[in-house]
């Protein structure tokens, strides 16, 4: 009875062994959490990158993958996300990835911040030369300053890191641009892999510099997070396009429900259009002389429907808009602009419409009242009770008292009204009688 009770005993203890191994196993995977970034560098993308960083922290995954393929953008949206990266506990990984992605402008700043550089093979990075507002070259006495700066700031984390400072200047000083092997060459990056799943298994076990995290991402369990509807619909919505499209849409549609009191539908779509385009212009930069000079144009649109012009204002606005549009973004850089043929459309279109609507305005204004007492003017009644020289005439569905001002007028003859007196009483003519000379 012993030796079965042993050998029982044995058995369990080795089942439970097992499972405390294999649930050890299991809480020991590594987890990394891998976040998509196919965009620019703006408020709203550098808003879910760096909240997905902190996310990374919070549940402590074992690193977080930045997958970037990048034009640049706007350098304080560049600014947070790099931060982020350098203020981050959790080791931060970025990939330029897939095969064909880039990592250009602001998009070396984030390289170049990370703990681990890796890229895909066919890919490159560069081409970090600021550049002016609206894309056109610095002016020479700022240039130096400009240039200098993000030219050390570069090098700053690159040689932090570990890498080659000498190229970083090169990028911001000279535009230069290099593939995945050659930034794996002149110690740009510290890694290429094709896929995901390699590179985290090439860099599993890399300590990382200046503060030696020690990765753990061989066989990681990878959670993919792309940006969400909301933070895409934002995304959209800072389209400079469809901010100058939401303004005018927004001014008209008020306008609209101010020269029409009650036509609620036009001022509901442009009291929410003129919200969308604000919020557009709170998140970019913008050049107040461009703000100032839509602000002009809108004046001038709305201008037109009180003062007789025959189009100059509206011509005015139309001028003033199209500027304005143009200029509107110019901090933001030329990734950040109004179409060319946009801007021109609108304007025009804009101009038609104000035009259109001032012409019926003024059409409305010359047309004699329709309504009270003066509609009854020119209107033809029956005489009901004779008129010698006063009596009852039927104007307009109702009885009136009337005085005849040709001599006696007998009952059933049709009048016309040529005057109210005091709203009480109408001077009426037969209306088979011409009037008289100077009437």
């Amino acid at each position: 009875m012993k030796r079965p009770c042993l050998r029982a005993f044995w058995a369990t203890l080795a089942a439970a062994a097992g499972l405390v191994f294999a649930g050890s196993a299991h809480a020991a995977t590594p987890r990394v959490l891998a976040v998509e970034f196919d965009n620019d560098v703006n408020p709203v993308t550098a808003d879910y990158v760096t909240g997905e960083i902190d996310r990374a922290n919070k549940e402590h995954y074992d690193a977080v993958v930045i997958l970037l393929d990048t034009p640049g953008g706007l350098s304080d949206a560049m600014k947070d996300i790099y931060q982020a990266e350098l203020a981050s506990k959790t080791p931060v990984i970025v990939y330029v990835s897939p095969d064909g992605a880039r990592a250009a402008s602001a998009g070396v700043w984030i390289v170049e911040a990370a703990d681990v550089a890796a890229m895909a093979p066919s890919t490159n990075l560069g081409s970090s030369t600021p550049i002016a507002a609206g894309g056109g070259e610095i002016p020479s006495d700022l240039k130096r300053k400009v240039v200098n700066d993000a030219a050390k700031s570069l090098r700053a984390l690159a040689e932090t890191h570990g890498r080659n400072g000498d190229w970083a200047e090169q990028a911001v000083r000279k535009a230069d641009n290099l593939t995945a092997s050659e930034a794996l060459r002149m110690n740009v990056i510290d890694v290429i892999a094709p896929t995901l799943p390699r590179l985290l298994d090439k860099v599993d076990g890399m300590h990382t510099k200046p503060d030696g995290k020690v990765l753990h991402t061989k066989n990681a369990q990878v959670d993919h997070v792309e940006m969400g509807l909301w933070k895409s619909l934002l995304d959209l919505l800072i389209d400079p396009n469809l901010i100058a499209l939401m303004l005018s849409i927004g001014v008209l549609g008020i306008v609209v429900e101010l020269w029409n009191p009650g036509l609620i539908f036009p001022g509901t779509v442009g009291a929410v259009s003129l919200i969308v385009g604000l919020f557009g212009l709170q998140v970019l930069p913008i050049n107040i002389a461009g703000l100032l000079l839509m602000l002009l144009a809108f004046g001038f649109f709305a201008a037109e429907a009180f003062i007789v012009s025959h189009g100059a204002l509206a011509l005015a606005g139309a001028v003033c808009f199209f500027i304005g549009s143009l200029m509107l973004f110019d901090p933001a850089g030329s990734a950040y602009q109004v179409s060319t043929g946009v801007a021109l459309s609108f304007a025009i279109a804009l101009a038609l419409l104000f035009a259109w609507a001032a012409a019926k305005v003024w059409q409305v204004r010359r047309t004699p009242p329709q309504t009270g007492q003066e509609e009854l003017v020119g209107q033809v009644g029956i005489v009901r009770t004779a008129l010698d020289p006063e009596g009852y005439v039927h104007v307009h569905g109702e009885l009136w008292r009337a005085r005849s001002e040709h001599g006696a007028i007998p009952a059933g003859t049709p009048v016309e009204v040529t005057h109210i007196h005091d709203g009480l009483v109408l001077d009426v003519r037969p209306l088979a009688q011409p009037a008289p000379v100077g009437a």
